[in-house]
């Protein structure tokens, strides 16, 4: 039943053919199961094993690397090889896969139990009335036409239509469903509230939600998957489709430009050497154009990065424990890279850009009432947490020394601190408060603190905390005394509480009876136009004491009520009334002839770090919007406060028209799709920058359009209903105090709940995606020259350079260790002041591919060169003719014997040794090449990155292991080199970073000018520049000369040094 809020409870009752007063009987219970089924969530039939298992393997990369593996095993048998040395190259490929494939196997696992662990949010039990009789049954029991009862405490078992209040208020924290941060009101009239939203139902109990207070009865109207939180897992079962993360497009395009590439130089080898088939050294026509088949198939192998996918995930894993120390908890390894290129951030209000903790920052009370008229004082109130550490400050901006001394400040501390049912405990061992009770409450608790006591019991017994002592007692004090709330201590000591009037819907207000001092006070807050309605007098300020209350002074307080509800603050009133002595009990006739004492104003303020975050996302081209369940004006009010809207004057109206466009509830965000004239979702989705009011698929529907417009979208969240969005996006963030749903669905959690964390991710994702194309580049480079020596030395028709064994070594160990070891290189200053790189940005383009191709080529032919300089020029080498060496098919014992040499050179171990050698030493060079994309080694010196110092030196200890290691040395085929042999390897090798040198001046003086990453926005479409000034819209923290400048504002600085970027050289990536 969809409609069950908009009609009469008796009309419900009428639809299920209940009674109310009787509930359904076992007959009608049995039916209804019989056509609706169990109220549970259905269990989700998960992803056989196998099947994700199988699924890893479906990637071009991985298909090639497994082609490898048993191009290898076939060669490896071909040349006579026992089948156990044949399997050592293939085994070591497949370790390598599947060690990847374990890690995306894990990842899918957490991504289903999001979706299970929804039933954790189910009632156990319900109050069930059937038959007449109340009885307790499994939840899993209830229909449709159930009439439940529901009190404080439990959990609501279905989706249920309130029929009646069994008191005078029910109030239920449905913030996993809605977002919203306090517990809201509800009520049996129907809603005929056109397109209402969760938040708007206010005679609806939704299931999984809890009970803060009261009783009620209601008539089940939805069970199972029919309920909101089924609704919501429904869709979070069709958001959780296979995404493909930026870095893996680009892995796949890699992959698919790579098999283009190898096959072709397959093809090519092996037609080039077509007039050689018929060799009679090789045995024959069909021998050889195996033979050469098998040297085809051997260059694939070499151009192949066989310890890619092992770099790259060891990279992303390092990233992860980078994050970890700023909070950001990473659940799936390839959202750290996509965090790097994010271009909207959709983060959530309450507890992300504020603190969640509610705080007065304000209070009024009247100075004068006297007949010429009535005044107001206005004091503001310092401190953003729940901490008694903050000031009061006077009209004119100064401290003032005892706040308590002034009338009316005491009385609001006190009636802050008697009529209060929450409790505040500082907790030494955790460093932070244990909070019970409603966040207001704990706000005026605060603020009892932050006015103290007055200076005639600052002598009271026990360490008081006195706002505004001598600068020695609050050094003093200020380990402990801060910490305690003992200024409520002292009131609470003083009065007890004998009786107490709750809040309830119609009062809009609560009162207790306070019995200390030889009196008894009756203290009242509440609602201002309720509090207002019951008083007959005011206290005024001034001294003169209590003065009847005038139709002015109503005025006056009426108007200071409006204005702090233009800025979206909550303001509550505060009275009191002397009561006789020995009063016992309290009834609503109490409330009247109250004195008014004054207005306290609060709100949940942002957080300090947040505007300085959001002003990196500006500099960095990153939009960001406040989606949050909360209402219209707190929502734009929190946005003005941290820039994301345009700010306005403290006192005036904000100017709505200069809002058009950015703001929407989600009402008003449902009707663009059915506007002819005006915007469509898709245009507001484009421009909007508070979201306010929404649900679930709001949020979710958000997210679609965003991605559809080319964004790399991240969204926050921290409850059941955050969770179908988290999952859709591209990477979904959750709260570290949120619910298990939503960081099931999430692929990074925040410990901290700090939008400044996400910023922190989002640098360091951009550094971790720097870094992950020097170190592709890098084995891209290694493998065209291994490729282009294999290539040659078939051209020239000489001796294999390189077996398969020694390329599998240089390519998993000897590489991969410099390679991961790149992904520790600092980031750059300028990371968060660039827009987002461009998602079809390829890793390798244009100049920067003829970059490393040059590169590589001049690793493949020195390469070839160590090999032939051993037979050629060296006088302990072969010291053979160019004919000889290219003959070497032909060679006979006797014919080389009159030429002064042996057959048995070709066998010798050196050259190959050198050639290899050459291959490591130069990519050593390379490596330290890698440390920046234009930087010279002059700039950015090669200790920068110790790691890749150690990297180089463990590779080379390796390598100088096999080499001079006999069983080692037998296994690959090497021996140990002279000390004229190293020599030659190193001035063979060295060039490498002069050559690579002269390219980067090149890049740097701007003669080849290679596309910059971030120049354009991704997937801004045709807003183009326009987007990122829609973004800065009323910021006037960020000057506009450091708008498109590329330099740093002082506060942006500080957030660089927060989150530890580098800030001294400029790589220009």
């Amino acid at each position: 039943m969809n409609n069950a809020h908009e009609l009469e409870a008796s009309q419900v009752a009428a639809y299920f053919n209940v009674n109310l007063y009787v509930g359904l009987s076992d007959t009608d219970v049995f039916k209804a199961r019989s056509r609706y089924g169990r109220n549970e969530l259905s269990p989700e039939e998960a992803t056989p094993l196998w099947k994700l298992i199988l699924k890893q393997f479906d990637d071009l990369l991985v298909k090639i690397l497994l082609a490898a593996a048993v191009a290898d095993f076939i060669i490896a048998l071909s040349d006579g090889e026992g089948v156990l040395g044949a399997l050592v190259e293939p085994f070591v490929i497949v370790l390598i896969l599947v060690a990847n494939a374990t890690v995306g196997v894990v990842t899918e696992r957490n991504a289903e139990q999001a979706i299970e662990e929804l039933r954790a949010y189910e009632a156990e039990s319900a109050t069930v009335l059937r038959s007449g009789v109340l009885q307790l049954v499994p939840s899993g029991d209830l229909v449709p036409g159930d009439v439940v009862e529901v009190a404080v405490g439990a959990k609501v078992p279905a989706d249920v239509r309130l029929t009646a209040l069994v008191g005078s208020v029910l109030r239920v924290d449905q913030s996993i469903l809605t977002g919203e941060s306090h517990s809201v009101d509800k009520q049996v009239r129907p809603v005929l509230k056109d397109n209402p939203v969760y938040q708007d139902k206010t005679n609806m109990l939704f299931s999984g939600t809890l009970v803060t207070s009261g009783r009620a009865r209601g008539v089940v109207v939805g069970t199972g998957a029919s309920t909101a939180i089924g609704r919501i897992r429904d869709a979070l079962a069709e958001a959780d489709e296979e995404q493909r993360t930026p870095l893996k497009q680009k892995l796949d395009e890699f992959g698919t430009l790579l098999s283009k590439v190898i096959a072709a130089i397959c093809v090519i080898v092996w037609l080039m050497n077509i007039n050689r088939f018929s060799d009679p050294a090789l045995g024959g026509w069909l021998s050889g154009a195996l033979y050469y088949l098998k040297i085809a198939v051997a260059l694939a192998v070499a151009a192949i990065p066989e310890g890619l996918p092992a770099v790259v995930t060891t990279c992303l894993a390092l990233g992860t424990r980078k994050m970890a120390k700023q909070n950001a908890i990473v659940r799936s390894l390839p959202s750290v890279e996509t965090l790097g290129c994010t271009t909207v951030i959709c983060s959530d209000k309450t507890g992300t850009l504020t603190t969640n903790q509610m705080s007065a920052v304000g209070c009024s009370v009247v100075q004068s009432c006297a007949a010429g008229g009535t005044s107001l004082m206005d004091f503001e109130v310092t401190g953003t947490t729940y901490s008694p550490e903050g000031m009061i400050l006077g009209p004119s901006g100064a401290v003032l020394q005892r706040p308590a001394d002034s009338p009316c400040l005491l009385h609001l501390a006190m009636a802050a601190s008697l009529c209060n049912d929450s409790a505040l405990v500082y907790r030494p061992d955790l460093g932070t408060y244990q909070r019970i009770g409603e966040a207001t409450e704990l706000a005026l608790r605060v603020f009892a603190e932050k006015v103290g006591l007055p200076a005639a019991v600052a002598d009271h017994p026990g360490p008081l905390y006195v706002a505004g002592s001598a600068p020695g007692l609050a050094a003093a004090g200020a380990g402990s005394a801060r910490r305690e709330l003992h200024c409520n201590a002292h009131w609470a000591e003083r009065f007890n509480r004998n009786a107490t009037l709750e809040f309830t819907r119609d009062r809009k207000m609560m009162s207790v009876l306070a019995v200390g001092d030889a009196r008894s006070v009756l203290w009242c807050k509440g609602a201002p136009e309720s509090i207002l309605a019951h008083c007959s007098s005011v206290l005024a300020n001034n001294g003169e004491g209590v003065v009847p209350m005038t139709d002015a002074a109503r005025s006056t307080v009426t108007s200071a009520v409006q204005r702090y509800g233009r800025r979206a603050l909550r303001t509550l009133a505060l009275a009191y009334k002397p009561m006789p002595n020995g009063t016992r009990t309290l009834s609503p006739s109490d409330e009247s002839g109250l004195t008014f004492l004054g207005l306290v104003a609060m709100h949940d303020p942002p957080r300090t770090e947040c505007s300085r975050a959001l002003q990196l996302c500006q500099q960095a081209g990153i939009r960001v919007v406040m989606v949050t369940g909360d209402n219209k004006a707190t929502a734009e009010a929190v946005a003005r406060q941290v820039g994301l809207l345009p700010a306005g004057g403290r006192e005036r109206e904000y100017d709505e028209a200069a809002l058009t466009g950015l703001s929407y509830t989600g009402q008003e965000f449902d009707a663009l799709s059915s506007s002819p004239t005006g915007p469509s979702q898709s245009d507001a989705a484009a421009r909007l920058a508070v979201m306010s009011r929404v649900e679930p698929l709001h949020k979710l529907r958000l997210v679609e359009l965003l991605r559809a417009q080319g964004h790399v979208v991240a969204m926050t969240g921290d409850g059941v209903n955050d969770a179908p969005a988290l999952a859709r996006a591209d990477i979904g963030v959750a709260m570290g105090s949120g619910t298990a749903v939503a960081k099931g669905a999430a692929d990074m959690v925040l410990a901290d709940d700090n939008f400044a964390s996400i910023v922190s991710a989002v640098a360091e994702g951009r550094a971790i995606y720097n870094n992950t194309k020097q170190f592709i580049r890098y084995m891209i480079s290694s493998n065209i020259g291994e490729v282009v020596a294999i290539f040659v030395a078939a051209l020239l028709g000489v001796p294999e350079v390189l077996t398969p064994v020694q390329l599998l070594w240089v390519n998993l160990v000897t590489d991969g260790l410099p390679a991961t070891a790149l992904g520790f290189n600092k980031p750059d200053k300028d990371i968060m002041n660039v827009r987002p790189r461009r998602l079809d940005e390829p890793i390798v383009n244009g100049w920067l591919f003829v970059r490393y191709l040059v590169v590589g080529m001049y690793v493949g032919l020195v390469t070839v060169a160590g090999f032939l300089w051993w037979f050629l020029g060296f006088t302990d080498g072969g010291r053979l003719g160019w004919s000889q060496l290219t003959s070497f098919q032909k060679c006979s014992e006797e014919a080389a014997k009159v030429a002064g040499y042996s057959c048995s050179v070709f066998e010798s171990p050196h050259p190959r040794t050198i050639a290899m050698s050459v291959l490591v030493v130069v990519e050593m060079f390379n490596a330290l090449n890698n440390l920046s994309e234009n930087a010279s080694l002059l700039v950015i010196p090669p200790w920068d990155n110790r790691w890749l110092l150690g990297a180089i030196a463990t590779s080379m200890a390796l390598h100088c292991f096999i080499l001079y290691v006999p069983p080692a040395a037998a296994l690959f085929g090497v021996t140990g080199l002279s000390g004229q042999e190293w020599v030659a390897v190193l001035l063979l090798s060295a060039p490498v970073v002069l050559l690579d040198e002269a390219m980067k001046w090149i890049s740097r003086s701007g003669l080849i000018r290679p596309p910059r990453a971030g120049t354009s926005a991704p997937g801004q479409g045709p807003q183009g520049d326009a987007g990122l000034k829609e973004v800065l819209l009323g910021s006037d923290a960020v000057p506009a000369g450091h708008r498109g400048s590329g330099s740093l504002s002082p506060s942006s600085s500080s957030v660089l040094q927060m989150i530890g970027l580098r800030g001294g050289v400029d790589k220009s990536h």
